[in-house]
């Protein structure tokens, strides 16, 4: 997972000082940041000290009224449309384990292991919060999977994003009760033989906790944050390949003009803007064509700013939403420190499903904005005046040249843009009725995956060609974070003078930006990028 964060108080971040040892979680001030932070260290999770006085005293209410001649929802209730079900003091606990038992439902691939342990922090953090009125327990098992790198085999169909994720969330409980399987390491193994080798004998559920660990938005909250992280690396270099494509068609740096900008003052484009200037600073492409005859760039490339700063602002919106997500109670109904025990609708994914579809937008953008960009450096510039090799390689008809990257570029955009229509425009009922709208957040979630790889792949193609490309301006010089991109770039995928197996090369420039080695070379020469 990519750590590359820019936005977060560098103060209370939710994850202690971790002295090498471990890191404390609270229920308050998880950030995209600290969670980047705490997957790269692999730091040892603990339960903050107030959290656990929190909790137990939320348990404790819940312990005395779980007996109350008072309807509480389920705890002495049924759940969903059999909310007007009394159950009797003596099923408690059954309900509870029946409850795991027939929501663990899910269909379709296995979710991705780095996704589980998310689901398992963030699990643990909301019941931090200390309004589930859960025992301390619960939280010590989320924590110990997460700590043994222990990920129960979770599903990514079954949750309509309302009544919190239940069918995931209930496959992520199975194996805490002994039941279901479980990834350790590569090994996939029984639940059972997992808690045995950890020393952890079956946990029994008590009331209300079934209902805790599966209500609750932590499945589509795990896919945002996963998605917002690769997306932010996605975007950083998007601006650094952007601006090698300019240089090798020997675009005009005179639409990052600051003033240009100043006069439509959007933070996401002024931030795009400055980048691009900071990235093509020291050019010697660009006074070498200062007096050409051309006035204005396609706009794939003279709006850069005005696209790419959109979809910063929409990563920026969406890491705000997401990172109240991460330190919100998402249960129902909620156990209040003065022995009120409400229900409410804090599990409703409504405002995940809004910001995952937002951010499929974004993704399908820069990488439709990222095709047009490729098009041109295959000589697809209709006024004939970029002057590059058509396909990028000289001896064309023998040779198909970067053509048919150009194809896998274009069908992925056009798959995105199928993708990205919005889940959250979607609702169907359930539960008998009860369950009347639901958000389809879950939907969005793993839809935005495949938009967010799709870009990713077409940004590596943009990115191989761009620097095919520059090599046949070459000897003049790019911008200096440019420069410094493109032999960074060099080290792993050569010049190619003739046909050869591209899929191989498009596979590495793919790894190659994700590992965001590509920006970090550009601010080796250039400094930190705006």
């Amino acid at each position: 997972m990519t750590k590359r964060v820019t936005q977060a108080s560098n103060s209370a971040v939710g994850v202690s000082e971790r002295n090498g040892v471990g890191a404390v979680i609270s229920g308050k001030n998880l950030t995209l940041k600290s969670v980047a932070d705490l997957v790269e260290s692999k730091a040892q999770l603990k339960l903050d000290p107030e959290a656990f006085d929190v909790v137990k005293r939320s348990r404790a209410i819940v312990e005395k009224r779980a007996t109350d001649e008072k309807a509480l929802y389920g705890i002495n209730t049924g759940f969903g449309a059999l909310a007007h079900e009394r159950i009797p003091a003596n099923d408690l606990e059954r309900l509870q384990q029946n409850l795991i038992l027939s929501h663990a439902v899910g269909a379709g691939d296995e979710v991705p292991a780095e996704i589980v342990a998310l689901m398992l922090l963030f699990k643990a953090n909301g019941l931090a919060v200390g309004l589930s009125g859960v025992r301390p327990v619960i939280i010590d098992y989320l924590i110990r999977f997460y700590n043994e790198a222990v990920y129960p085999i979770v599903y990514t169909k079954g949750s309509l994003g309302a009544s919190g994720d239940l069918a995931p969330l209930a496959h992520l409980t199975l194996p805490m009760i002994g039941l279901g399987e479980v990834y350790r390491g590569q090994a996939r193994m029984p639940a059972g033989q997992v808690l045995k080798e950890l020393g952890l004998p079956p946990l029994q559920l008590e009331a209300k906790e079934g209902l805790a660990l599966i209500n609750g938005t932590q499945f589509m909250t795990a896919y945002a944050v996963h998605c917002l992280l690769r997306i932010q690396q996605l975007l950083v270099t998007a601006d650094v390949v952007a601006a090698m494509t300019l240089e090798s068609i020997r675009g005009s740096a005179a639409p990052f003009d600051a003033r240009v900008h100043e006069a439509r003052p959007h933070p996401g484009q002024k931030k795009v803007a400055a980048r691009m200037r900071q990235l093509l600073r020291g050019s010697q492409i660009l006074p070498s064509h200062i007096d050409c005859p051309k006035v204005q760039d396609p706009y794939s490339i003279r709006c850069v700013p005005q696209v790419h700063g959109a979809a910063w602002e929409s990563f920026e919106h969406a890491r705000q939403v997401v990172e109240r997500e991460l330190n919100s109670a998402t249960d129902n109904p909620l156990v209040f420190a003065d022995g009120d025990i409400v229900s409410g609708g804090n599990f409703h994914g409504q405002v995940l499903a809004f910001i995952l579809d937002y951010l499929a937008i974004a993704a399908a953008e820069m990488a439709s904005i990222s095709e047009r960009r490729l098009f041109l450096l295959l000589g697809g510039d209709t006024l004939g005046e970029i002057k590059l090799p058509k396909l990028l390689m000289k001896d064309t008809g023998l040779n198909s040249g970067f053509m048919l990257p150009q194809y896998l570029a274009a069908a992925l955009v056009s798959e995105n843009k199928i993708l990205a229509h919005p889940a959250s425009v979607d609702s169907i009922p359930s539960s008998l009725g009860q369950e009347d709208h639901v958000s389809m957040g879950a939907t969005a979630a793993t839809k935005l995956v495949e938009i967010v790889e799709n870009a990713e792949t077409v940004l590596a193609i943009e990115l191989m060609s761009a620097a095919q490309a520059l090599d046949f301006i070459h000897p003049l010089k790019a911008g200096e974070g440019i420069e410094a991109a493109h032999a960074e770039f060099r080290k792993y995928i050569s010049f190619a003078e003739s046909d050869r197996l591209f899929h191989d090369d498009i596979q590495i420039a793919l790894q190659i930006l994700r590992s965001g080695k590509i920006v970090k070379a550009a601010e080796s020469a250039v400094g930190v990028l705006s």
